[in-house]
This record gives structure tokens, sequence and C-alpha cells, in this order.
């Protein structure tokens, strides 16, 4: 008789983190874009057309490289991260850590870096932050409300593009002895915004050298 299989693992959703303000950004070049092109494919006249329709070709691409595009998908085996140009897979044992300076950026146990695009660090917020922890150092301590209880908590300390890295780190601590969090980082180039760049800046050229 054979014996009962052991259930798997739980599989979870994997967690998204993305730019709220660059994917606003890049709705609005695209809309931008959209209606310059338009326009002038429908009343441009000789090459205006064309030139349009290459600039678009080219332009379009690359706003949705660095606005729409980048983003981190977490789990408890990988991080993910989809960058303008490439997408990385990190299985966690292959991260030795997870920062912020003045960008957020993945370091490999091989000593190789990826920023983190989906996360960008404001050093206006992170200024914000701290002249709150100095206006709270000198409040009276009896008349503390129970904010105060936020801003003890370490977390609540933190910058959002802070907060957002410590726990990650936090993530890959937990999770680098696990069976599939194993393996070799992975990238990828994103061919399906690359080539259309460098078709439309192609086109492009083209079109400027005939005159």
């Amino acid at each position: 008789m054979s014996s009962p299989q052991q259930p798997s693992e739980p599989t979870y959703a994997d967690r998204v983190f993305r730019s709220p303000a660059g994917i606003a950004g890049g709705v609005v070049l695209l809309a931008l874009i959209v209606w310059i092109a338009g326009d002038a494919l429908v009343r441009g006249e000789g090459r205006t057309p064309w030139l349009a329709l290459a600039g678009a070709v080219l332009v379009v691409p690359l706003i949705v490289a660095f606005t729409l595009r980048p983003a981190v998908f977490v789990n408890e085996d990988r991080v993910r991260i989809r960058n303008p140009f490439r997408t990385i897979t990190l299985p966690w044992a292959a991260v030795a850590d997870v920062r912020a300076g003045y960008s957020s950026e993945v370091l490999t146990q091989e000593g190789t870096k990826y920023q983190l695009w989906a996360i960008p660090v404001s050093l206006r917020q992170r200024k914000r932050v701290s002249r709150r922890q100095v206006r709270n150092a000198h409040d009276d301590p009896h008349s503390r409300t129970s904010v105060s209880a936020d801003v003890d908590d370490s977390q609540a300390r933190l910058a959002p593009a802070d907060r957002t890295v410590a726990d990650l780190r936090e993530v890959a601590e937990r999770n680098a002895s696990r069976p599939g969090a194993q393996g070799e980082p992975q990238v990828r180039w994103a061919y399906e915004v690359v080539a259309p760049a460098v078709a439309g800046a192609v086109l492009l050229a083209v079109l400027l050298a005939i005159g």
C-alpha cells in the first residue's frame, strides 16, 4: 500500500510594490504623446505624419519602461524585480542585503547590485520624518497622545521607501533557508520594450536622413 502524499505548502499571491507617482506621471505623458501624435497624423502634411509616427514608436516604449513597467514582486521564495529594460529574479538565498541610500537596491551574495526602480527614495520624505522625530522628542511626555505609540514604533520612524526596504530585508532574512528559495539569479532583457524603441529610432533616423 502506497503511503499517503504529504500536503504541499500553500502558495500565496505575490505582493507587488509599484510607484503610484511614476504610474500617474506615465499616464499623463502617454496621453500627451497620443494627443500630439494623433493631431500630427490627422492634420500634418508631407513627412510630418511619418515623423510623428516614428517619434511615437520611439518615445512610447521608453515612457512605459520608466513609469508603468517598474515593479517588485515578492513571495516566500524569491523577489522578481521588473526594471525598465531588465527583469531580475532572485531567490532569497541569493540575496545578501536590501538597502536604501540615494536609491533602493538589492545586493546579491556575489556582490552584484540591482536597483529597485519601483521603490524610489525621497530625500524630502526622509527630512520630513526626521523633523517629526525631533519635534516629538521635544514634546512633553505627559501630553503625548496615542499618536506617540506610532512614533515609538521603529517602522513608523522610517520614510515610506525605507519602510518598504526594511520590510523586504526582513522577508529575505526570514525565507533565505527555505528549500524553494535556493538557486541562482536570473536576468532577462525586456525585448518587448527594447525592440519597438529601436525600431522607432531607426525609422526616425531614416526619415531625417532622407530629408
